[in-house]
């Protein structure tokens, strides 16, 4: 396998990268029980200097319950082949570390409705209420 490129500028080599092998569970017919399909990839994001400081804090913190020693592990074996599951680990990979150091989204600024959505709400519902009072019955 090659490199695992997270997003442009961050790229994890391949020397960083562990791999382990062993016999899946999923699908593969006879061949599920003689061939190692089951992919577990393994990155060390403590001892890993492709994170600056900051980048490396938030990926720690937003990944805590995954981390092991500071190692993240992906296990792929959703693929009959070795080869698919080796590229699905690396793209799960990718997209985890990705998501974990993005930054944080933008506080939203709480605002008001304006008088004319309010006076729509209030209107619909007045409606709404003149129609289900029609639907009754007089019960006497």
């Amino acid at each position: 396998m090659a490199d695992v490129v997270v997003r442009p500028g961050v790229v994890i080599p391949e020397s960083e990268l562990s791999w382990r092998f062993s016999r899946s569970s999923g699908p593969g017919g006879q061949g599920v029980n003689t061939t190692d399909s089951r992919v577990e990839l393994s990155w060390n994001l403590l001892a890993s200097g492709i994170l600056s400081p900051p980048l490396k804090e938030r990926a720690v913190e937003r990944l805590g319950t995954r981390l092991i020693d500071g190692v993240l592990t992906i296990t792929a074996s959703e693929h009959r082949s070795q080869l698919r599951n080796r590229e699905a680990a690396a793209a799960r990979l990718a997209g985890t570390v990705a998501g974990a150091i993005a930054p944080p989204p933008r506080v939203r600024r709480s605002t008001r409705p304006s008088r004319g959505a309010v006076e729509r709400r209030i209107a619909d519902k007045k409606r709404r209420a003149q129609i289900k009072r029609g639907r009754r019955g007089d019960h006497d």
